[in-house]
């Protein structure tokens, strides 16, 4: 896993071992969003953007001042699959090797990554339109108030959350609006 920097995001993905399902039931989404959130707060990791799926994960997150990125992600995922384990009689390898992860260094691509992971339930024909798959936190960015942790960005590329979720139904691949003035 590449070494992780303060004040920087990162997108962090991985998979099922040989493409399996990890979110059988719908506790096992919670249960593993209860623990992105509470391990976050643990290791000063920001969780900009997320989106669980059947057979794998897509996290936006920025590590803070003396954070860990990868403490968060192997204490996450190792608490996540020792419930799996015994939740549902099962042992072995659950996930495809370690996380991969990209630096994101640039806000256009900052904002198509968040963006594909919010409509990474609708590109699977899971739901019509994003911000009805309970597990992500599409819902939260497309919300009219409330305080989370990727509204400065929303903020800065959008007029509020309808306007994002109606970028999200409008986009077309390599669609980048210009950042709200």
């Amino acid at each position: 896993m590449p070494k992780y920097q303060d004040h920087h995001l990162y997108h962090v993905h991985n998979r099922g071992a040989h493409q399996s399902t990890v979110f059988r039931r719908p506790h096992h989404y919670r249960k593993c969003i209860g623990l992105l959130r509470k391990y976050s707060e643990q290791y000063q990791v920001t969780l900009v953007a997320f989106c669980l799926m059947p057979n794998h994960y897509d996290l936006i997150v920025r590590q803070e001042a003396n954070g860990s990125v990868s403490r968060f992600l192997q204490t996450t995922f190792n608490a996540f699959v020792q419930y799996f384990n015994v939740m549902e009689k099962h042992s072995g390898t659950l996930f495809q090797g370690p996380a991969k992860s990209n630096s994101i260094d640039k806000e256009e691509y900052l904002l198509q990554l968040i963006r594909n992971v919010h409509l990474n339930p609708v590109a699977e024909k899971m739901v019509r339109n994003a911000a009805e798959w309970e597990f992500s936190d599409c819902s939260v960015w497309g919300s009219a108030s409330g305080d989370f942790a990727g509204k400065l960005i929303r903020d800065a590329w959008f007029s509020d959350g309808k306007d994002y979720l109606r970028f999200l139904e409008e986009c077309q691949p390599g669609d980048i609006p210009q950042p709200a003035t």
